[in-house]
């Protein structure tokens, strides 16, 4: 497609949904090669040869891998994710996941700006030792943010994600009194700015640590220049969930009214796009954020308070946005909020109803893509959290063709009643490796 074109295709996605927001910006992507088809549990497939295996030996590995890639003409966009596909011990599924990660890194040239591994605890050293041995030189010792979730299916090991960059700065760390909190990377006329597994198990009970890792983020942000306004996402990483969501919620409002991003115009939206889950970070903190930022002349943030068949959640009391549009180094990324069975009046719509929950949110998640101009084909990550491993079933058996880069895992949702929640990133363009 001509450069023109293009840019007149960005222009009209973005202008078709402004209405719902309040800013806008623009990206141009490019075409690569079609993705590859799914396996029956509804989880990408990807190559089933053993990372360093000799070409033809038939050696089959136990993960499934998915890459995408965002380019423009100075920079691309790399997502990765990595699952597993069979029963194997947590060593060597993270061997074979890092490996796999590490491969792709180095063959597109591309250094992680964020990474996440899903793990349960026991497996966490295990994860921990494979990546170090995999990523060798190209660890620039920032950490992935680590993430407890009970055992699935297939192990120990849940699955792992990576977004990574190639441009003509690589990430540099972003730093906060010494300690490292995330990455920035410089990209033409602004910087992309993501914090990563942000945690305070010294400053008290839950609710001082939820205020003490939002401080956090808002230092960190302040060392680049930026500030909370420039915030587009944010994951909220709360152990025992259901234990004090409510007084989370409280304190996420507090922070945000003082940082002014909620005031008296409710037409006025400056809150980021959000996902907390009942997933509890590793090392004992009550709760952990991360979040991507841009900061710059060219970089936009386009918040939609309501989309797809739901309204906002700040009327419910839950203060962020359904989904964000950011300008990112290859682009432009669309960001899906949670997303779980909540109906406009804010009530959690079926109860008690696994296969309509899952049917309902997996409804919701797909109509905000397509207000923002996004369908199956440009998703290039997304988490799957169910309740209990019945519902997780139910979802894999219901969309067996979902053709996603995934990953899935055993989590509380917000409500004793919700049993199922989705988030799903994704670039309008984008194709598979």
């Amino acid at each position: 497609m001509p450069e023109n074109m293009r840019r007149a295709a960005d222009d009209h996605a973005f202008a078709t949904a402004r209405k719902h927001g309040i800013q806008a910006s623009a990206g141009i992507v490019r075409h690569f090669p079609p993705r590859d088809a799914f396996n029956e549990q509804g989880q990408g497939a990807g190559c089933r040869v053993r990372p360093g295996a000799p070409a033809g030996s038939g050696e089959e590995q136990a993960i499934l891998i998915r890459t995408s890639v965002l380019e423009s003409k100075g920079a691309a966009e790399l997502f990765i994710t990595a699952v597993p596909d069979r029963p194997r011990p947590a060593a060597e599924q993270a061997a074979e996941m890092f490996e796999a990660a590490r491969q792709a890194l180095e063959a597109h040239g591309a250094r992680i700006i964020q990474e996440r591994v899903f793990a349960a605890q026991g497996a966490h050293a295990a994860a921990m030792a494979a990546r170090s041995r995999a990523y060798g030189a190209i660890d620039d010792g920032v950490p992935p943010v680590l993430l407890s979730v009970p055992e699935c299916r297939f192990g120990q090991i849940s699955g792992i994600q990576v977004h990574a960059v190639r441009s003509a700065s690589a990430p540099a760390a972003l730093k906060d009194g010494g300690a490292v909190r995330g990455r920035a990377v410089a990209a033409e006329g602004f910087q992309y700015l993501a914090l990563s597994g942000l945690t305070a198990p010294g400053a008290g009970g839950r609710d001082a640590q939820a205020r003490a890792i939002f401080e956090m983020g808002e230092r960190a942000l302040r060392q680049a220049g930026a500030t909370m306004h420039q915030v587009a996402r944010t994951w909220l990483w709360l152990g025992d969930i259901l234990a004090w969501y409510d007084e989370f919620n409280r304190v996420r409002n507090r922070f945000f009214t003082s940082c002014g991003l909620i005031d008296n115009d409710p037409s006025v939206t400056r809150m980021p796009a959000s996902t907390g889950i009942g997933v509890r970070p590793a090392g004992g903190a009550a709760c952990a954020l991360d979040a991507v930022a841009v900061l710059g002349p060219k970089g936009r943030i386009e918040y939609f308070r309501e989309a797809g068949n739901q309204r906002s959640p700040y009327h419910y009391g839950s203060a962020f946005s359904r989904a964000a549009r950011a300008t990112t180094p290859a682009g432009a990324t669309v960001y899906v909020s949670g997303t779980a069975a909540i109906d406009e009046a804010g009530k959690t719509n079926p109860v008690g109803d696994v296969r309509g929950q899952v049917g309902v949110t997996m409804a919701n998640v797909r109509a905000a893509l397509r207000d923002l101009g996004c369908g199956d084909a440009e998703v290039v990550q997304a988490f799957m959290y169910s309740k209990t491993p019945e519902v997780q079933e139910a979802f894999h058996r219901d969309f067996a063709g979902l053709e996603w880069p995934c990953v899935s895992v055993i989590a509380d949702v917000c409500r004793d009643d919700l049993l199922f929640e989705v988030e799903a990133t994704a670039c309008p363009g984008v194709r598979q490796m």
